[in-house]
């Protein structure tokens, strides 16, 4: 029991922030200035929320797209746990936008 409790005690962080960059993503994309600005921009706003909530998000990772002024986005990173006996990637891929 103590096992799962400190597992848990790893991994929810990192799934609570994963939650919090989607809600980010979301917001974003339902912004209506945004899918006039220019990726570069996009992507730094992106990185740089990935980075305040302490996720490991390269402007490599990040996807932008485009379609009737409409913007959707995608991003895919890799977050690495060292669970004492063993570390697993965790991948996540959080996007938002119209599908």
């Amino acid at each position: 029991m103590a096992g799962l409790a400190v597992i848990s005690a790893q991994l929810l962080p990192l799934y609570i922030g994963n939650f919090r960059f989607q809600r980010f993503l979301e917001q974003m994309c339902n912004e209506p200035e945004n899918p006039s600005r220019p990726d570069d921009l996009l992507r730094a706003m992106i990185v740089n929320r990935a980075a305040e909530l302490g996720l490991p998000v390269r402007s490599g990772q990040v996807r932008l797209g485009r379609s009737a002024q409409e913007l959707s986005v995608e991003v895919r990173y890799v977050v690495a746990v060292d669970l004492s006996l063993y570390t697993v990637d965790l991948h996540f891929r959080p996007r938002a936008g119209p599908r």
